[in-house]
């Protein structure tokens, strides 16, 4: 079998990172993509100009994002799985972050993926043969809602609803597979050097201080990123791969408290939601 040919974004720290050394360690070929990926190093785990490429990509461009693509397929001739990596963290109340930070997070969280993932498509279709995985990085955060992360949620939220759509809207024969990974707390920067905080404190939330408590978070978290990358690509190699996956035995156990209370809340109301169909009204 020839190898798979990677391109992942955001590699310069943290599961990009650790998910390039893991794929060169299983014989399979990397794009490794960096908003500056002159600083890309994995000389040391096996990079070379037969399994390794490095390509600036800046998610918000398009014009960055189609370059990269171009890049991979001169350079390896197909792309076999996008790992949509790229992101970062917005810690803060809702009401002491900006809109100029909270469009930012959008714009490189949601908005920059769906390009990524709209070019993937059209290359993946466009291959011979046909397919490929596509991989969103989502959280935890995108299925269960954390104070102080309102928009960082919400960007990972949306991510979850574009996937999984998404997933319904492409034909089988093109042998295309979505996967929204979603991890818990791990030990990269994310919660530390990558992180960004709320510029102006809203006096009105005195009882909260996210940057306290993130900066006690930090690398103290249960999830080791060499681990997660081996999950990405067990992930990203198997036969049939999920349209979602919890990573974490925080994220776990958070998950299965939020269906307990889905099941009690959906229990609870169960005469209301089934009460405002038309009288007589039969589904087909």
């Amino acid at each position: 079998m020839a190898p798979r040919v990677f391109l992942i974004t955001g590699t310069s720290t943290g599961f990009g990172s650790e998910l390039v050394k893991t794929v060169l360690f299983n014989g399979d070929v990397v794009v490794a993509t960096a908003r500056n990926s002159s600083k890309l190093d994995f000389s040391s785990h096996g990079a070379n100009s037969h399994t390794f490429l490095s390509v600036d990509l800046d998610v918000t461009s398009k014009g960055s994002i189609n370059a990269a693509f171009d890049a991979a397929l001169e350079k390896f001739g197909r792309v076999d799985v996008v790992v949509n990596n790229a992101g970062y963290g917005l810690a803060g109340e809702f009401e002491s972050l900006s809109e100029r930070q909270i469009r930012t997070q959008m714009e490189v969280n949601f908005f920059g993926l769906i390009d990524v993932t709209r070019k993937a498509c059209e290359v993946m279709r466009n291959q011979k043969p046909q397919g490929g995985v596509i991989q969103q990085i989502t959280s935890i955060g995108g299925q269960v809602g954390v104070p102080t992360f309102t928009i960082y949620c919400a960007s990972k939220w949306a991510v979850e609803g574009f996937t999984e759509a998404l997933q319904q809207e492409l034909k089988p024969e093109w042998n295309i597979h979505l996967t929204c990974i979603e991890p818990g707390g791990f030990r990269t920067d994310w919660a530390g050097r990558s992180m960004d905080f709320a510029e102006n404190k809203n006096p009105a939330y005195d009882h909260i201080d996210a940057r306290a408590a993130m900066g006690k978070r930090h690398m103290q978290q249960a999830g080791d990123p060499p681990k997660a990358a081996e999950a990405f690509y067990k992930l990203a190699t198997m036969k049939d791969p999920p349209i979602r996956c919890i990573l974490g035995s925080d994220a776990y156990s958070k998950i299965n408290q939020k269906l307990q209370d889905y099941k009690v809340n959906i229990e609870r109301f169960q005469e209301l939601s089934n009460s405002t169909d038309v009288d007589g009204y039969k589904a087909p």
